[in-house]
């Protein structure tokens, strides 16, 4: 194949959704309807049989949710599949928003009997942002759910999401037992399995086969018809247009623990989702096809391989062809870094590579040299956009025993540079203490968890009364002279950049309101 051909059957995208909806489990059987699984292990029985593929952590097998994005890419009718797998915890969200960064589409999944949820209106509107194409996926229709018309009409109110249902639901809960194509009109009937660990058994049939009429009676198939002549008049067409700017949302009902409509959601989301598309940089549209390879940083993790302590940083590839091995341009650093050894993933596990093309994901060793946001190119220099970081909004001091000091400075300098907590210091303290920085309290528990498991370092943790953070930045001469010290803590971050630590919204507001000349910020500079 060429290189435009390579470039236009990859499928990069993220799944999103509130915690509990089903997101592990829609995602290990999209995998077995891959082909890239042969068995999926149900979520329920996850610590009786078998961990999820993509919650390949300790923790994460443990604990019965995800912690880190994960990266699980295989090849489908065609398509070469880059199937980003996030958090949904709302306390990993900063390690969703980098996903998704680097992400052309997403599936937004719902819980059928609890619509949208706060967390994902929060990664929606990162979506919308991005003005990339999201698909939804109604779950759970296996249980009692919403009626199908109130769920479009609450994506259209919470999200202020246009959305067309793609296929509708035929019946709801233990009834439950197929979907109907709006467009072609065909129906899909599935037969109940003891467990969802391999593909649904199904038909497909037109509403006038007997087989259909046997199976749902004559008023079953006169409702679906006057529901689906309901929606011609309450919900917009089908426009490809308007998906793919992010205006319209295609809806697909079914249920991922029983594997009912994971197929159609498959076919039809890798049929109308879009290619890589250009990338806006510093030297304006970088398009797929240019000829030069380029591409950025959008997460860095460490011991994915506990045995030999290894450190990766995930490359979306973003134009140009990749090749193992070759030399390229950091940007922020001046340096050159060569690729050598590239990796593809499939959660943990891992296999070399020796090429890519845009679109798609790449691991590379990484000694410290690569940091989340660094654009890398070879040919010329390109700088993409950074990806801020955010404002934390809890706060702890970490201590370890004075004998396991080397181990717990080793362990929290590589997994800070992870991005999911953040380091910083006061200049103005004696000793050797650092300030860690999180959007949710869970990750220090995280944090504790791995200096523990993987650097064999035990910590004690104090909690610091703060509650907002914002970077400050202005001239030193109005940083000196800073009128409300007393209420906010001046620290630095890793970046050596001002952070001005409050208790409460009131001393955050007065600080800001008697100095003008400064700017406070909830996002971190990107340089």
């Amino acid at each position: 194949m060429n290189l435009n051909q390579e470039i236009a059957r990859r499928r990069t995208f993220a799944i999103i959704s509130h915690p509990d909806a089903g997101k592990t489990t829609l995602t290990e059987k999209l995998l077995l309807y891959g082909g890239a699984i042969l068995l999926a292990g149900s979520v329920k029985a996850r610590r009786a049989e078998r961990s999820a593929t993509s919650d390949w952590m300790k923790i994460e097998q443990e604990r019965g949710i995800s912690v880190t994005s994960t990266v699980l890419q295989f090849e489908y009718e065609g398509f070469r599949v880059n199937l980003l797998d996030t958090p949904g915890h709302q306390d990993f969200g900063e390690d969703t928003y980098r996903t998704l960064m680097a992400a052309d589409a997403a599936i937004m999944l719902l819980d059928g009997g609890k619509g949208v949820e706060p967390v994902t209106e929060k990664l929606y509107a990162v979506c919308k942002m991005r003005q990339i194409p999201v698909f939804t996926f109604i779950n759970k229709m296996d249980r009692p759910a919403l009626e199908p018309l109130q769920l479009h009409d609450e994506i259209r109110a919470k999200l202020g999401l246009e959305n067309t249902p793609f296929n509708w639901p035929i019946g709801n809960g233990p009834a439950f037992c197929g979907v109907v194509n709006r467009f072609s009109k065909e129906v899909t009937l599935f037969e109940r399995q003891e467990a969802g660990s391999k593909e649904a058994l199904a038909r497909s049939a037109s509403l006038d086969d007997p087989a259909v009429e046997s199976r749902i009676g004559i008023e079953g198939i006169q409702k679906i018809r006057e529901e689906l002549q309901m929606l011609e008049t309450m919900t917009l067409p089908l426009d490809l247009e308007l998906v793919m700017s992010g205006q319209l949302s295609p809806v697909f009902f079914g249920s991922a623990v029983t594997n009912f409509g994971v197929e159609e959601l498959l076919r039809a989301f890798l049929s109308m989702a879009p290619p890589p598309g250009p990338r806006q940089s510093d030297q304006g549209p970088i398009d797929p096809s240019s000829p030069f390879f380029s591409g950025f940083v959008f997460k860095t993790q460490a011991n994915m391989d506990p045995r030999h302590r290894d450190r990766i940083a995930f490359i979306r590839v973003c134009s140009g062809k990749f090749e193992g091995g070759m030399e390229t341009l950091n940007a922020r650093s001046q340096k050159t870094v060569r690729l050598s050894n590239p990796k593809e993933f499939f959660g943990r596990e891992r296999g070399t590579i020796s090429e890519g093309y845009a679109g798609d994901v790449l691991g590379i060793m990484n000694q410290g040299q690569l940091q989340i946001g660094d654009s890398l190119s070879a040919g010329k220099v390109v700088r993409f956009p950074g990806i801020p970081r955010f404002s934390p909004e809890h706060f702890c001091i970490l201590r370890c025993a004075p004998s396991a000091r080397k181990a717990f400075n080793k362990g929290l300098d590589e997994l800070l540079q992870e991005g999911a907590v953040q380091g910083l210091r006061d200049p103005a303290a004696s000793g050797n203490d650092m300030i860690l920085g999180a959007v949710g309290p869970l990750q220090f528990e995280v944090m504790q968890y791995r200096l523990k498991n993987e650097y064999r370092s035990d910590t004690s943790m104090d909690s610091m009364p703060y509650k907002i953070a914002r970077w400050v930045s202005g001239s030193s001469e109005d940083l000196a002279a800073l009128k409300g010290a007393s209420t906010v803590r001046l620290v630095e971050d890793m970046n050596g950049h001002t952070v001005g630590l409050f208790r409460d919204i009131w001393s955050m507001e007065s600080v800001v309101k008697n100095n003008p000349k400064l700017v406070f910020s909830p996002i971190a500079p990107t340089g």
